[in-house]
């Protein structure tokens, strides 16, 4: 399992869950270009930075993500879901986004997001 210097955004909240995903990522090979704990903040680096994936939590400090996640998706940018909240709560523009439930493993959303970024890329 490797990234391939894929660089990689991080929406998470909780500052612990933010680090070891950019831990696993950065030992996979990955390019963490951010780790962000608000929709306006993921929503500018998304604006301005080139992406080849991203995982997002749904419930950011009780704010909920899915403009985020349309921004990903305009921008052909694949992410999974890593969040808490229940898989009944993503809206149905969102339904075929591979979903991790918290707690999760990181090698299951790493190996998902390498596998991603390999089709998105044409690999």
């Amino acid at each position: 399992m490797a990234l391939h210097g894929e660089r990689i955004l991080i929406v998470e909240d909780e500052t612990l869950i933010a680090l070891s995903l950019a831990s696993e990522i950065t030992e996979l090979g990955g390019n963490v270009v951010g780790k962000v704990m608000s929709v306006d903040s993921a929503l500018d680096i998304i604006a301005t930075t080139d992406l080849d994936g991203a995982i997002l939590d749904v419930n950011l400090g009780g704010q909920r993500a899915f403009l985020v996640a349309d921004a990903l998706a305009a921008r052909h940018v694949p992410f999974v879901f890593a969040t808490a909240t229940s898989r009944e709560d993503i809206p149905a523009r969102h339904a075929n986004v591979p979903w991790f439930e918290k707690p999760y493993g990181f090698d299951a959303i790493c190996q998902m997001l390498e596998g991603m970024c390999s089709r998105n890329s044409g690999e």
